[in-house]
Order: structure tokens, then sequence, then C-alpha cells
């Protein structure tokens, strides 16, 4: 398939910049897979669209404050994101850079914390960042556990298309750009999906029996790097760390065995389910790497409903999507979206597919 066929035109304006003051009071259009019906709900709908016996799984990775500002000695500024602690004894971290480093090179990353960069690896084209600099081992070294200064002089990780140069708090960035559920340190991306839960609707939820379970994937380069390839087979998703634990297994399986639905919050939660599935629809318990790559074609085993947030155009998540719910509808969906309104990307507003 050609990744053209996956573009459409948002407007920069639509683009959510900022989170609502509640994380409930997004709206949620609601796309019916067996009709092709579109709704214009709200987000504290979800426990009425759901029924006794159904099953949400979330995502409880942790953002950590991956983005660190460093200056060279000359003066000239770089700029790290943090992508996978590589070798935690010696505080050796994979990142991508924005910027031209060298190997060799030491820069100032505040507070005492110290980067040396030590060895590049190209990205290749289905990698490849709208920014130089490539993937780098670092080196991070300080007066003080390296952790705790990571926690202090970092920033939330956000998205490029989140413009943060007209003074807007960081620390509002900290708290919710976390969903309720972040528990296990590590994603340098939020499972954004999950942003748009607060405890009200979880308790709404378990009022009409509806279940929850819990999967862990570390959001990585696999879930943002932008595709730049003409065709969607050339692309290659980076590895991510998962884990699915032998609770979460035995849900699914009484789920299947009951008749209700599984319902993924998110697309990472759809990769892990996936990565993890059995033929009769439920799934493995285990830990590792996925690179799983879901695209329109794919057979879903575990997945029944997902809900999601609306995704840039061409990404690997919106092709997710349109293995779920099917190209054309979702290309519909979306602009009935824009016609009504939504707010669109990781800040924006939800969608729910039945």
């Amino acid at each position: 398939m050609r990744v053209r066929e996956f573009l459409y035109p948002l407007p920069p304006e639509r683009i959510a910049q900022d989170p609502l003051a509640e994380r409930e009071a997004s709206r949620m259009l609601v796309l019916h897979r067996a009709s092709g019906t579109l709704e214009d709900r709200r987000f504290r709908d979800l426990p009425g669209l759901l029924r006794a016996g159904d099953l949400v799984v979330v995502n409880d990775c942790r953002v950590i404050p991956a983005r660190l500002r460093g200056t060279r000695p000359t003066g000239g500024k770089i700029e790290l994101t943090l992508l996978q602690e590589l070798y935690p004894e010696k505080s050796e971290w994979e990142c991508l850079v924005k910027g031209r480093p060298r190997a060799g090179l030491e820069v100032e990353l505040g507070g005492g914390l110290r980067a040396e960069f030590l060895a590049e690896r190209p990205l290749d084209r289905s990698e490849a960042s709208e920014t130089p600099g490539g993937l780098w081992r670092v080196r991070l070294s300080g007066p003080g556990p390296v952790r705790e200064l990571i926690e202090r002089e970092g920033l939330a990780p956000l998205p490029p298309y989140l413009n943060r140069e007209n003074g807007n708090d960081p620390a509002l960035d900290r708290e919710r750009y976390q969903t309720i559920f972040a528990e296990r340190e590590g994603a340098v991306a939020a499972p954004t999906a999950g942003l748009h839960f607060g405890e009200a609707t979880l308790q709404a939820l378990e009022a009409e029996g509806v279940r929850r379970a819990v999967i862990t994937l570390w959001v990585g380069l696999g879930t943002f790097a932008p595709v730049r390839v003409p065709e969607v087979e050339q692309h290659r998703m980076h590895p991510e760390r998962f884990e699915l634990k032998p609770e979460t297994a035995r849900a699914i399986a009484e789920t299947r065995r009951t008749g209700g639905r599984v319902v993924a919050v998110g697309t990472t939660v759809a990769r892990t389910l996936e990565h993890c599935s059995r033929d009769d629809g439920t799934v493995a318990p285990g830990a590792g790497l996925t690179d799983l790559f879901i695209t329109p074609g794919f057979r879903f085993r575990v997945v029944d409903a997902l809900l999601t947030n609306f995704h840039l155009p061409g990404s690997t998540l919106l092709m997710l999507v349109a293995a779920l719910a099917g190209l054309p509808a979702v290309k519909r969906a979306y602009a009935q979206a824009l016609e009504w309104g939504y707010r669109f990307l990781s800040y924006g507003d939800g969608m729910l597919i039945l």
C-alpha cells in the first residue's frame, strides 16, 4: 500500500496545544464498525457504551522527563530525547538527538548533569527524523544519582507539534502528559488514549460491570517515529519493550469464555495484545520486545474494540486504526470529526471504535 493513502488534510489550528481543564471533558466520536454509523458523544458516555462482562485494557507505563537540553563547550545548543537505558550500570542511554554531535563530545545538561556522546547509529530511511543527529549512545553522569538528575532537569517529551515557545507551564505538561494509570517508569511518550480517564469514569465502569486489566508497553521510537518511505511495507518499527502479566492473560480468557469484549485503550495496548495473541482470541503472558506493525489486512485475534485519539496523517497509528475499522470508514470519520470541530492528536479528543 502507498503511504499517501493514509494522508488527510489537518489544519494546524485543529491540533490541540493544551489539555482541557478536566481530563474527562473531551469529546468522543463513536464509530460502529458493523453499520458505519458515527455518533458525536462525550468521553463521559463511555461506561454506557460498554456492557457488563467487557474488559478494558490499559497501559500503565510512566513517562520519564526524557527531553534534556544541553550546551556545547562552544556555547551552541543541543537537545537529547532519551529513548531507552542500554546499560544501567554505566548510565548509558540510546538517545534521539537534535543537533550535530560527534563522538567524544561532552555537553552540560543543567544541574551538573553531563552527557558524553559515545557512538552513533544513523537512522535508516524508515526511522529518519526531521532533525539531524540520528540515534546516539550517550553516557550520563553528574553529582548524584543520574536518575534523580534526569527527573529534576528533564522536560516532558512532548511531540514536536506541541508548541512550547509561548511560556507554557512545564509542570502542567509533566502532570497531564501522564495517565492516571502510570506506574512503571521508562516510557518516552504517553499512551495518549489513556489521558482521557479520571476516577469518575473508572468508578462508573466498575458500576456497569466492566472490568479492567493492565499491560505495559514502554512507549518509544517505534510508536512515534514518522514514516519516511513511500510504501507501507518498507517501514520497519523500532522494537519496544512490553510485559503482559498472567493475571491479564487470565482476565482475557475469562472475557472470551463469558462472551465479553476486549476493549484496548490505545494503539500500544492493541499492539501488545496482538503480539501475544493466540488463535482462540486469548493471549500468552510474557515479556520481551515487539516490533509488530499492524496495517490493513491484519487479522485481529484479541481486540474487539478500540479507544484511541485522532492521529497524524500517514502515521503507523492511523494505519493500525484503519486495519481495525477499514480505511474508507476511518477517512470518513476523520472528515466528520474535522467538520464537527474535534480537537486532534495527543491532547485532543477521543474516538471509540465498536
